[in-house]
């Protein structure tokens, strides 16, 4: 799947004209006037753990938000799809999954029992209404803005972005749900634990990661244009399935007893059940970025200007372990400053190279981007942005973040008891 690519094409203006981008504007209105609606009450009834869930999932948005950003730091997308793609998560899938897993969980009572909806309801209602309501978001995005997505990992980001939006706002809503639940009045205890389980803990896992495989496969649907549509409607098809089965390995209640209880017990299930989707995305991630960097790496190379770009920063820049390898390079030589200019660089490298895929004629303005830049280096006396040694400082910091991280996973799990 990740094999697929087709870059070098032309941006249309403006969306503007196509019946789709009036469509996507009404539906996500209409979402927005829906979960405005529940907020409202929310904030109605509990104020204060309204407002602290908010805040909460709201920061926890942010450092999500930046990594999906920079999983496609070449050909980096607009900031105005990828807002459209958070806000399709947010407030269209939300508010059609909502009533639509309830009435799916109410149809297996009646065509099952009572029993299979208590035990498998979520497992099976859940992922079936809300992958198939997230990947629309996807399909939305081609409609409008075809172009913009010319390889599978332009999917994975945006796929991501739908689930990011999704998780976000589905969080508040069982955050508040669970003030609720507790029947202790406008207190903000159950949304902390909330934070913690299904933000904290559980939200590497879950909704970004299903968005981004069913993303992955409407990036080869529309890529893969050397490929038969039967093979790409199939790998599609696959991707979405996986998004699903993923969701409803994650909803049910496998291993929810089996492993006991306790903060171990609740690490186990969450690794067991995470890990398989997590490794697959990541796996897919990587081989489409290695295609897409191949592509415009050669663009850079076939230019033979080592004023734009040397040997050692063509190497560099195909690589994010690379590119930040570099950076620190830069810092650990001249300082901060050099830091910033490095990344500087790369990205107006990265976006000459993009250039010159669409329209060579008219690059000239980005290599004297990317020349201003290397000027800029010579004067700080690191007039290449290349990564240096290794160095047993990073390693030893790399290794030291881990284990601040993993106590902090250690104390939190701890403190909810398994719970």
């Amino acid at each position: 799947m990740s094999e697929a690519v087709r870059p070098g094409i032309p941006r249309p203006a403006t969306p503007l004209r196509l019946p789709a981008f009036w469509v996507v504007v009404t539906l996500l209105a209409t979402g927005a006037v829906r979960m405005s609606q529940i907020l409202a009450r929310f904030l109605e009834s509990y104020p204060l753990a309204t407002i602290t869930a908010l805040g909460l999932f709201a920061l926890l948005a942010v450092p999500f938000w930046l990594f999906v950003q920079e999983l496609d730091f070449l050909e980096r997308e607009p900031a105005g799809l990828l807002a459209v793609a958070f806000a399709w998560g947010g407030l269209v899938a939300t508010s059609v999954s909502i009533p639509g897993s309830t009435a799916l969980e109410n149809l297996i009572a009646k065509l099952g029992s009572p029993g299979l909806a208590a035990d498998w309801g979520a497992a099976l209602a859940g992922p079936t209404v809300e992958e198939i309501a997230k990947t629309l978001g996807v399909v939305a995005i081609v409609l409008i803005a075809r172009s913009q997505v010319n390889s599978v990992l332009d999917g994975v980001v945006y796929g991501a972005l739908v689930g990011l939006g999704f998780q976000i706002v589905e969080d508040i809503v069982f955050a508040i749900g669970a003030v609720a639940l507790a029947g202790q009045g406008d207190e903000i205890q159950p949304v902390i634990t909330t934070f913690l389980v299904r933000g904290f803990l559980a939200g590497v896992w879950s909704h970004t990661l299903f968005g981004a495989l069913a993303g992955a496969g409407i990036g080869y649907l529309v890529v893969g244009t050397d490929r038969g549509w039967c093979r790409r409607i199939t790998m599609a098809g696959l991707a979405l399935s996986g998004a699903w089965a993923s969701h409803v390995l994650w909803n049910s209640p496998l291993f929810r007893e089996g492993l006991g209880n306790g903060a171990v017990a609740l690490l186990a299930v969450l690794v067991f059940k995470g890990l398989p989707p997590l490794l697959l995305i990541l796996h897919l991630v990587r081989r489409a970025h290695d295609r897409e960097a191949e592509y415009y790496v050669a663009r850079l190379a076939g230019l033979g200007d080592p004023e734009v770009i040397t040997e050692g920063e063509l190497r560099a820049l195909g690589s994010g372990s690379r590119r930040a390898a570099a950076r620190r390079h830069a810092a650990e030589r001249a300082g901060r400053k050099a830091r910033a200019t490095v990344r500087r660089l790369q990205r107006a490298q990265a976006r000459l190279a993009v250039e010159l895929s669409r329209a060579p004629e008219l690059a000239d303005r980005h290599q004297a981007e990317v020349r201003e830049h290397r000027a800029t280096l010579r004067a700080l006396g690191h007039p290449e942005a290349v990564e240096g040694i290794h160095s047993w400082r990073h390693t030893a910091s790399a290794v030291g973040t881990a284990a601040v991280a993993i106590a902090v996973l250690w104390v939190a799990l701890s403190a909810l008891g398994g719970a």
